[in-house]
């Protein structure tokens, strides 16, 4: 029978199995879904089923960065002491080179590749890794950068507690110099978290948000609308510099903006630089934890 991706989707997310299992489970269940989670259980994979409802927050962002393309990538375990583990580790990096090479264009489209050496495809692998390891995990999100010209540089904090990436387009012949700029920047990104790169990629309804919000301030002033228009502009303007990358205070030198920084580091390289774009993952960014009172579980397991 014909199963819709819809149903193959909503079997992974409550199982964790891979997609082509679980497209091969509701095929010999005929579209039964709990029927398709016991034949799943039956062919082994009871102890992914099991752990696929618990939060994962914890894990590692990984980067990569190959000739003019880069690649971010965040996989999730339940906790920071999986994430040390060998296995995983060799996981998420496998899974970083497979992104840089591959360059697949959605995760389902990643799920379906080929795992080097295993006969499995990620989505199954990612399954087996769960059974190994004891832990729900998941791969969350991947994001690149790429150049014509340049270099993508990136940058891990605290062992992947933060990712960054920066694209730097330049006809410079120092990689190495290049590639110590760009390092600069990442750890900028990485420190400042800023929104948008510059003024051109602030969307038109947050500026217009951002005008509506001052307006109403200013107005409280009372002062005439004049001159609370000639206030407003201002604070636009602060808003800019504290929210695009290129207008914010260079963290290593606060005295000049990233944007002049970069120029000067670019008279040292003897060719134009300029930063096309960055991406930047906080490990469990938005992921609602589970808060645990273990006292109070101890409490109940004793009977208390």
């Amino acid at each position: 029978m014909s199963v819709s991706a819809s149903t193959v989707k909503l079997l992974r997310e409550k199982t964790g199995a891979g997609m082509m299992d679980c497209k091969k489970a509701l095929t010999e269940t005929d579209g039964d879904l709990e029927a398709a989670i016991d034949w799943l259980r039956k062919k082994g994979l009871s102890a992914a089923v099991k752990k696929a409802g618990r939060v994962a927050a914890e894990g590692k962002v990984v980067a990569l960065s190959g000739s003019n393309r880069g690649v971010l990538l965040e996989v999730n375990t339940e906790t920071d002491f999986a994430a040390k583990n060998g296995h995983f580790i060799s996981f998420a990096d496998t899974l970083s080179q497979i992104v840089l090479t591959q360059a697949p264009a959605t995760m389902e489209a990643l799920l379906e590749l080929d795992y080097p050496d295993t006969g499995r495809n990620v989505g199954a692998e990612l399954t087996y890794m769960i059974s190994t390891i004891g832990e729900n995990m998941n791969i969350r999100r991947f994001e690149s950068q790429q150049v014509t010209s340049g270099l993508v540089a990136n940058y891990i904090h605290m062992g992947g507690k933060i990712g960054v990436l920066v694209a730097l387009e330049s006809d410079s012949t120092s990689a190495e110099g290049l590639n110590e700029l760009g390092k600069k920047l990442a750890m900028h990104i990485a420190a400042s978290a800023p929104p948008f790169l510059d003024r051109h990629s602030v969307p038109a309804e947050v500026v217009e948000r951002e005008r509506a919000i001052l307006m109403d301030q200013a107005r409280d002033s009372g002062k005439p609308e004049a001159i609370i228009e000639k206030m407003v502009q201002g604070r636009i303007s602060k808003f800019y510099g504290e929210s695009c990358f290129l207008e914010q205070p260079f963290v290593m030198d606060p005295d000049m903006t990233v944007t002049q920084a970069i120029d000067a580091a670019a008279k040292g390289l003897g060719a134009k630089v300029q930063v096309t774009g960055f991406s930047r993952f906080v490990l469990g960014d938005g992921i609602e934890k589970e808060v645990k009172d273990f006292a109070q579980e101890v409490a109940q397991q004793l009977g208390q």
